[in-house]
């Protein structure tokens, strides 16, 4: 199998997506605002997904023809929808208990991909009819919904196991601080 250049992006969505929740709520954590946190994300998103195509056009190399207004609508409720999807990985882990945060990652990550493939399956937008939702004439196969199962199934087990790897520590153990020194300085 030769290595696609989709593939090399795809990856490093993943690897961006993966450590996004422990990176934002450490963050947020740091820096004692969990919406200075919000603030930093909306920076960088500034700087990365709206310097980057403004100089990208500037320069030429990105063409801008047809500027259709249900592309713009869509495109932007995109970003909105990830904002908020920000701004509740940003509630989720100022509300959850310290031990509950463990959670917050991997059921995001659950429900996305499942309800990607869903909306991807019944909604069939064009520009005329943006809100067309229709079955598809065939529905697919038994290994998506197995595959549906087996993401849940997958994502129980990573919670599980961190669970037990958490209880096997036991309590933690309490700080040790060196006494107090008389002696002069």
């Amino acid at each position: 199998m030769k290595f696609e250049p989709w593939l090399a992006y795809t990856i490093g969505a993943g690897l961006c997506w993966g450590t996004y929740v422990p990176m934002i709520a450490f963050g947020g954590k740091e820096l004692k605002s969990r919406y200075i946190a919000f603030l930093c994300v909306g920076v960088a998103y500034f700087l990365i997904a709206v310097l980057f195509p403004v100089v990208r056009i500037m320069l030429g190399w990105e063409k801008v023809t047809d500027l259709k207004t249900t592309g713009l609508v869509f495109a932007t409720l995109a970003g909105a929808a990830g904002a908020f999807g920000a701004l509740g990985v940003i509630f989720a882990t100022a509300a959850a208990q310290p031990e509950d945060r463990i959670y917050i990652a991997p059921l995001i990550f659950t429900l996305a991909p499942v309800l990607n493939t869903v909306v991807s399956l019944i909604w069939h937008p064009t520009t005329d009819h943006p809100f067309h939702f229709a079955l598809p004439e065939q529905l697919p196969g038994w290994k998506l919904f197995i595959g549906i199962v087996l993401v849940g199934a997958g994502a129980g087990l990573v919670l599980l196991s961190k669970e037990e790897a958490e209880a096997s520590k036991g309590p933690p153990k309490p700080a040790v601080t060196a006494p107090p020194s008389n002696q002069p300085s």
